[in-house]
């Protein structure tokens, strides 16, 4: 670190800019953003960057008149024309990371969207990077070779939620199972942040973990009842002379428990 440094912000949020300006007794640096007829642009600060660690606010989620690609190629240009400018270092701090979903191949020839991400803003000269709660931490970190800072935000949501939770009950629940952990990460922290137990929604109760994964819930299935069933099957099954009383309320208790993962 040079002891010099600007903040530039791509985004251009008047309600966030102010107060991360004020924050670091600073203000936003100028830019330039210049739309062509032929839909492509050009980008590049307006001030001199020479020698002085550039900071870039740039979140890549879509809005209504950028799409994610469309932000991802104009913090590449942007970056590119800091470092040609002679900026000592850049870093980006970008709280949503495009294309981090796509972080594994689950089919053949599939791409790997962080990695691409990683290679094109290293291509440029980034120096470093930091995102906020990213989808797949080990795979964000895996994918860029320059120092990759990553931030988590659930401790100031749930400052945020706790006093509009009050005293009623409340429950955290993951969207998928691959955000389970996040939402038990955040569920603990909500807990603590209001000093009473916090329920997740697919037990309804206080737990410390969130459900089973579906490999446990499948290997107690073939411990108990063989192999979890269909619905289709559950019927054929239940109406069968053949199946026992055991076996039957086994079926029941598998059922609801595959019915709630679901």
């Amino acid at each position: 670190m040079t002891g010099k440094f600007q903040v530039f912000s791509l985004n251009g949020d008047a309600a966030i800019d102010p107060s991360i300006a004020s924050r670091l007794q600073t203000s936003i640096s100028p830019h330039e953003q210049r739309e062509f007829e032929d839909g492509e642009f050009k980008i590049r600060p307006l001030v001199s960057v020479r020698g002085a660690d550039v900071f870039v606010l740039d979140s890549l989620a879509a809005t209504p008149d950028a799409s994610p690609s469309d932000k991802l190629v104009r913090l590449a240009f942007f970056v590119g024309a800091l470092k040609d400018a002679s900026a000592a270092s850049v870093t980006a701090v970008v709280p949503y990371l495009a294309f981090a979903r796509k972080d594994r191949r689950t089919k053949a020839r599939d791409p790997l969207g962080t990695r691409y991400v990683a290679q094109l803003l290293e291509s440029v000269g980034l120096d470093r990077i930091a995102v906020l709660d990213v989808h797949n931490l080990a795979a964000y970190q895996n994918a860029f070779r320059i120092p990759a800072e990553h931030l988590e935000a659930r401790l100031l949501i749930a400052r945020a939620i706790a006093p509009l939770v009050g005293d009623r009950e409340v429950a955290v629940v993951s969207p998928d199972a691959g955000g389970a952990k996040r939402a038990e990460a955040f569920r603990l922290t909500l807990a603590r942040t209001l000093g009473r137990p916090v329920s997740n929604a697919q037990r309804g109760s206080d737990v410390t973990t969130t459900l089973a994964p579906r490999r446990r819930m499948a290997a107690a299935s073939r411990r108990t009842c063989q192999s979890p069933l269909s619905s289709s099957r559950k019927s054929a099954m239940r109406g069968s002379p053949s199946l026992g009383a055991s076996a039957e309320a086994c079926v029941d208790d598998l059922w609801s428990k595959f019915a709630s993962v679901e």
